[in-house]
Order: structure tokens, then C-alpha cells, then sequence
């Protein structure tokens, strides 16, 4: 990865950071998960509402590191008007690509800023947090997700 894109990958996780999307609780959500990752303390609530199979509003709440934080945010964008089944495939995808080089990035829009965490397996965790409390909301799993 160029340097000039490394830059611009950093500065829009920065940006997704400080400015989250879809950052509020949702009092009508039909589905909702909490998770926790011990390692460096970041907490959320992924909140969905879905209506006749689709994400119609996704969005959470909590605190974290930046790459924590940005990947939540990036992810709540992503899931607006996806089928369930479409949200299933992304997450894979999505793990993927933070686990593994040989994930094909291009069907990933803005996620791919994210790719290079992939180089600091700590910070993969962070990473998958939100991803991971999205497929136990979707799953209806009421325990706390936890990344250890």
C-alpha cells in the first residue's frame, strides 16, 4: 500500500473516530447485543432495526480506541438497507480481510481502510467488536460478546 493511501486510510479512521456515524441509542431497535473487548476496554451496544429482512437504521453506542470506534461506525453505514443474508456475507468478508492477505478487497467500499490492521494481530479485536456483537444481535444471543 502506498504511503499517500496509508495516509488517507488513517485520516478517514481519525475522521470516523472523532465523528462517528450512526452514533446514538435507538429505542425502537427490534434487535441489540453488547460487547466488550478487555484488551484495551472498548465497550458498544450495536443496535438494528430490521423490518421484513432488512436493516432499515443500525447504529451504537459506547467508547473505545479509534480503530474500534471507526470500524463501528464504518459498519453501521455499510448495513443500511442489506438483507440479513448480504449482512452475513459482509462480516465474513470483513473478517476476512482483517485476518488474512488473501481476502479480494474491492466489493468492500470504505471497509477496506480497515485492512491494515490485519498487520497487528491486538488490534484485530478491536477491529471485529462491533462486527462480532452485529452477529450475535442478529442471532438473538443475549450474553455480552467478548473478543478474548
Amino acid at each position: 500500500m502506498s504511503g499517500n493511501l496509508r495516509e488517507l486510510y488513517q485520516e478517514m479512521i481519525i475522521d470516523h473516530h472523532k465523528n462517528p456515524r450512526h452514533f446514538h441509542e435507538m429505542p425502537d431497535a427490534t434487535m441489540s447485543a453488547d460487547g466488550y473487548n478487555r484488551l484495551c476496554g472498548d465497550k458498544l451496544t450495536v443496535y438494528l432495526k430490521i423490518e421484513q429482512g432488512i436493516i432499515v437504521d443500525a447504529s451504537f453506542m459506547g467508547v473505545g480506541c479509534a480503530i474500534s470506534k471507526a470500524s463501528a461506525s464504518l459498519m453501521t453505514d455499510a448495513l443500511q438497507g442489506k438483507s440479513i443474508d448480504e449482512v452475513h456475507a459482509l462480516f465474513h468478508r470483513f473478517h476476512s480481510m482483517v485476518t488474512s492477505h488473501d481476502e479480494p478487497m474491492a466489493d468492500l467500499d470504505k471497509l477496506v481502510v480497515l485492512a491494515g490492521v490485519r498487520d497487528y494481530p491486538s488490534r484485530v479485536k478491536c477491529a471485529t467488536l462491533a462486527w462480532h456483537t452485529l452477529e450475535a444481535a442478529l442471532k438473538h444471543d443475549t450474553k455480552p460478546v467478548s473478543t478474548e
